[in-house]
C-alpha cells in the first residue's frame, strides 16, 4: 500500500510541469506602441501554434489585415493594407496551442500622424481647446477597454486539468480492483 502511495505521489509530482501552456512572448507592433507606418503584424509565441486568426481593427471595427495569417515556427504574421490611416488600432488574435487549448487576446497600438484632415480642426480659432477635448474623449475609451488585463491573454483553461482526472480514475480503478479481489468469498 505504501509503495502504491509513493508511486501516485511521484506521478503527480512529475506530471505537474507538463501543464505549462503556450503564451504570447512578443508582438510587432508591441502593446500600446506608436508606429509611423505598418506593413505587417507579427506575433511570437513560446511554442508553435495552429489555426491562427489575426485581425487588425480600427475605429468603428473596420478591418485592415490583408491575406491569411502565416505560421512560421513560433511566429504568426499577417499583412496590413498599405492605406492604413493614422489612429488607434487593435490586433485581435486567436490561436490554438499544440496541446489543443485556444488562446485569445488583443493588443492595442497607434499609427502616428493626423487622424483627420487638417481642414476640420483649424476652421475657427476658439474651438481649438474643444477639439482637443473631443479628441481626448474619443481616444480615451479605446485604450482603457483594450488595456484590461483579462483582454491581454485570455486562455480557456478547464478548472481541473485532464491528467488529474486520468490519475484519479486510474487510482480509483486500482482500489476497486483490489477491493473486489481481496474480499472474502463465502
Amino acid at each position: 500500500m505504501a509503495a502504491l502511495l509513493v508511486t501516485v505521489v511521484l506521478s503527480l509530482g512529475l506530471a505537474a510541469p507538463a501543464q505549462a501552456h503556450t503564451t504570447l512572448k512578443s508582438s510587432t507592433p508591441a502593446k500600446n506602441a506608436e508606429v509611423e507606418g505598418l506593413r505587417k503584424v507579427t506575433l511570437e509565441f513560446s511554442e508553435s501554434v495552429r489555426f491562427p486568426t489575426l485581425l487588425v481593427r480600427g475605429a468603428g471595427g473596420k478591418r485592415y489585415e490583408s491575406g491569411q495569417p502565416v505560421v512560421n515556427g513560433v511566429k504568426v504574421s499577417v499583412g496590413v493594407d498599405a492605406s492604413i490611416p493614422a489612429g488607434a488600432y487593435t490586433i485581435a488574435w486567436r490561436v490554438v496551442s499544440e496541446d489543443g487549448h485556444p488562446l485569445t487576446g488583443e493588443i492595442p497600438f497607434t499609427v502616428a500622424g493626423e487622424s483627420s484632415p487638417p481642414a476640420t480642426r483649424t476652421p475657427s480659432a476658439t474651438p481649438t481647446p474643444a477639439a482637443s477635448d473631443t479628441a481626448t474623449t474619443s481616444a480615451a475609451p479605446a485604450p482603457a477597454v483594450a488595456a484590461s488585463p483579462a483582454a491581454d491573454t485570455q486562455q480557456d483553461k478547464p478548472l481541473i486539468p485532464g491528467w488529474v482526472w486520468v490519475v484519479l480514475f486510474g487510482v480509483g480503478g486500482i482500489f476497486l480492483g483490489m477491493y473486489i479481489s481481496m474480499r472474502k468469498k463465502k
